[in-house]
Formats: C-alpha cells, structure tokens, sequence
C-alpha cells in the first residue's frame, strides 16, 4: 500500500469516527427530547425515533464494521458477510421509517377528519416492528445464499479457514444493484417522492379553498400550514438521504454494468462511503433548525441535564406568565410577570387583578389572548393571587401556552391544548393543584 493511499485511510477512518461520534451524540439527543416533552410525542414521531435509533447504530455498530473491512483484516467467510450485510440492514430500516413518516403526513393532511381513527399508537408500533423485521431479512439475505463463494486463494495472506474481509469479496454486486438499490432503496424513495407531491398540492387547494370561501378558521389554517411546514422539514430529510446514499450505489451500478472498466480510486469509495454515512449526522440538525419543539427542547437539555444550568431570563427582560379562566362560557385573564433583573421572581400584577363574578379575576393590562399557565422555578405561583377570592364552585377550564414580553411569537396548538413547558412536571404541579382546589 503506498503512502499515499495510507494518509488516505487514516483520514477515512479518523472522519469515520467522528461521523459516528456525532450520530450516537446527536440522535440520543432526539430519543431524549421525544421522551422528555410530551409534545413531540406523536405518532410521527415515533417513526422519527425509530429512524433515530437506526442512525445510532450506525455509529455504535456499522461504522466500526465499515473501518474494519477497509483495513481487510482476516476473518472467517460469514463472520466478513454478515459485517458486510449488517449496515443494509440499517439502511432499509431507514429507508422503511422514512417511508412511514410520509404516509402519516399523507394521512393528517389529505383525509385529516379520519387520522386520529387511522393513525394510533398500536398500529404505529406494529408498522415500526414489521419494518424492522423486513429490514433483516431483506439486509441479510446474503446470509441465506446470495453470495460469493467463499475464496481460498488468499490463504498465504491469513490463517488457514480465513479470508481477507473486504466488501466486493463476498457481496455479489447483482444483489446489491437489483435488489437492494433498485427494489428496495429506488422504488420507496420514487414513492416517497410523490406522496410528498400529493401532500403539497393537496395543502395549496386546502389553503386557496379556505381563501375563496372566507373559511373562519384561524386554528384549522394554521394547524394546515405547521402541518405543511412539518412536511417541508421531512421532505428535505428524504432528499438529503437520496444526496448521501445515490452515489454509492452509482458506483455499484458501474461495477456491475461496465465490468472491463477501470475501478474508482480508493478515496472516491471513501468520500462515498463518508457521505452515507455522514446521513445518520444531518436529521437531528435539520430538526433543530426547521422544527421549533425540537430546537426548544435539545435547548433545554443541554442547558440543564448536560452543563446543568438553572433556566433563567437574559439580565434586565421579564416575562408574563397568564391564565384564562372559563366559567359559564365566559373568559377571564389573570397575569403575573416575573423579573430577571436581580435572578429572582417577582409578582407585579396583583395591582390589576380585581374580582368579577363567580370569585374569578380579571386583569385590566395588559390584554392577553394566550391561553397559558405555568409555575416558575423561583417566586410564587402564578395562582397564588386567586387563593384569596376564591368564592362559588364554577368549573374552571384551562389550557396552557407561553407569551413572551418580549415579543416572541406565540404559536397556538390546534391539537393538543398543552404547550410546551420550560419547567419539570414536579415543578408545575402546584399550579394544576390550584386550580384543581378553585374548581
């Protein structure tokens, strides 16, 4: 092996490994931040978790596998197959997870009246298992006699009964061209393709519909429109995958069809090979950027699991925390703002909460129209200011979301009332107890 060709390796295997380093990292960050807030529990989701769980095995497993087979250490013939299957597996699982994520989107925004009737968390589960399922046998069919014959003729190089561990050396490129690329790599990733097509046309006429027939429906246009931005972000995950994984098997395709031509150069089966794997790196990238949940939510366990930072406001900005109460279908705010100049809590809205009907409050400033309620880590609790004029037993609805003083954007969730909580459930508990004990 020349010089050159060693520094090449060297570099392939210390990127190797950062690559896998980054995907374990950044894909446990995903499986954290769907187990941690209830909000990013949905039935995509799981998919997503499930196509998380691939990409770190990528980076436990395969990519140690692949460097393995690039130095063409000795192994046995079918220990050296099923490290050179054991990645297949992995893709297909992704490619079957990616698939799923856009038949969900397909259903929640074409016939979204019948999603939560088609869309459960037991038939999720079953599709993930079938999927992984199908993706062993279709990653290790190898294994059960598509193969090469096993290769004595390096015998001088390795122990008797073992064999240099490379890749073309036991894989049949038929296999990996016309099975794994075209059935079961090309065709999901076409069908994919249109049904994110289908799912844009189908939210352009929902939304010109909408305009044409003045539809009064703030929070079904807007849960349209998070639903087709949701879209977008899966659909540039698909492209990236085909980005990462077609040239790989272009150089398969190659090998096969033009047999009398010259092989690639070594460092351009390592770039390839780098790419695809370099995939199981992008996704929990491109959640932080595109989905706003995702992005809060790796923000929050950075910040207090991993450095273990308290959570506290920029010096000198306050925020409001407000509730609207429901009592015989009528709404009434109450507000508490907290300060950060001093890192400590303070309520100053007491002085414009007055009594209405019912022993509910109302506050005069400033009009909120969030619907919110959350129990700050320091100060008190925002319902502490009720406790005194509490009178009458009217049945007290409520939901919760969060308003930045600041300015930051408030966005409504149409199908869940719960929005995201910068605080532990412990935390917040005292402030479903206050309102459990007004009701």
């Amino acid at each position: 092996m020349s010089e050159e060709l060693t520094v090449a390796s060297y570099l392939y295997i210390v990127l190797e490994l950062l690559i896998a380093v980054f995907s374990v990292l950044g894909n446990v960050l995903v499986c954290w931040a769907v187990c941690l807030n209830s909000n990013l529990q949905s039935i995509t989701n799981f998919f997503v978790v499930s196509l998380a769980v691939a990409d770190i095995a990528v980076g436990v497993l395969a990519i140690p596998f692949s460097i393995a087979i690039s130095t063409g250490f000795c192994s046995n013939f079918y220990g050296c197959l099923f490290i050179a299957c054991f990645v297949l597996v992995l893709t297909q699982s992704s490619i079957f997870s990616l698939l799923a994520i856009a038949m969900d989107r397909y259903i929640a925004i074409k016939i979204s009246l019948r999603y939560n009737s088609l869309v459960t968390g037991q038939r999720a589960q079953g599709i993930i298992t079938i999927c992984w399922v199908l993706s062993i046998i279709i990653g290790l069919t190898p294994m059960m006699g598509w193969h090469k014959p096993p290769d004595s003729s390096n015998s001088s190089v390795c122990p008797p009964g073992l064999m240099p561990c490379l890749f073309e050396d036991v894989v049949v490129m038929e296999y990996m061209v016309y099975f794994n690329f075209l059935a079961c790599v090309l065709i999901p990733l076409l069908l994919m393709l249109g049904i994110y097509l289908c799912i844009f046309m189908a939210a352009r006429h929902q939304l010109k519909f909408m305009e044409v027939k003045a539809v009064h429906g703030g929070k079904s246009r807007s849960t349209l429109q998070k639903e087709v931005q949701a879209a977008k972000s899966l659909a540039i995950i698909v492209g990236l995958f085909a980005v990462c994984w077609l040239p790989l098997h272009i150089i398969n395709c190659f090998t096969l069809f033009c047999p009398e031509c010259a092989g690639p150069p070594e460092w351009i089966m390592f770039v390839a090979i780098i790419l695809s794997h370099a995939n199981s790196v992008i996704n929990p990238f491109i959640y932080a950027y595109r989905i706003r949940e995702f992005r809060q939510t790796f923000r929050r366990i950075i910040r207090r699991h991993i450095l273990r930072k308290q959570e506290t406001f920029e010096s000198g900005s306050s925020r409001r925390n407000s509730m609207r109460l429901k009592a015989d279908g009528i709404h009434f705010d109450a507000c508490t703002e907290h300060s950060s100049s001093n890192s400590s809590c303070e309520s100053s809205c007491r002085s414009h909460i007055s009594t209405v009907g019912g022993g509910l409050v109302a506050v005069s400033r400033p009009p909120l129209s969030v619907i919110i309620s959350h129990c700050p880590k320091l100060g008190p609790c925002p319902l502490q200011a009720l406790r005194h004029i509490r009178g009458g037993h009217h049945p007290l609805q409520y939901a919760e979301q969060e308003h930045d003083s600041a300015g930051q954007e408030v966005e409504e969730e149409a199908r869940s009332a719960q929005a995201e909580s910068l605080y532990d459930e412990q935390e917040r508990k005292c402030c479903f107890i206050e309102l459990a004990n007004m009701s």
